[in-house]
């Protein structure tokens, strides 16, 4: 498993594992029953702190995206289509929410904002993206 950490970021270390699990996880890179590399493998690979990685994988199992089995590891676990799609949704809604907020911040109407989305999607979607 391939997983880069920003140390420049302002988004802690472990929410930077998460997120690029998850979305291996929600793209099918990761697939359901893969077992994850191990806490202190993982540590060791990305030099830092075991706990760092143990806090990432316990949220990824309150999420829902994996599974620890004491003495076996951790899996990722079966995922629900609709779970997956709820997350893409909640992603893309946020990255629409900071763009809202910087077109209001540059003092742009909502009718502005609108158009310039509007131009965007054409765009893209007629690049066949």
């Amino acid at each position: 498993m391939h997983i880069i950490i920003n140390n420049s970021s302002m988004t802690p270390i472990y929410e930077q594992i998460m997120e690029q699990i998850k979305v291996a996880i929600i793209t099918g890179k990761l697939e359901e029953n893969t077992v994850l590399p191990s806490v202190r493998s993982l540590s060791k690979e990305l030099r830092i702190s075991a706990l760092t990685v143990k806090k990432a994988y316990d949220y990824l199992e309150k999420e829902g995206f994996t599974v620890t089995v004491h003495g076996k590891g951790t899996y990722v676990a079966a995922t629900d289509k609709e779970v997956l799609q709820e997350e893409h949704r909640k992603k893309v809604e946020a990255e629409l929410e900071q763009a809202i907020m910087k077109g209001r911040q540059c003092g742009l109407s909502k009718e502005e904002v609108r158009s310039l989305f509007e131009i965007l999607m054409e765009e893209y979607y007629a690049k066949g993206q």
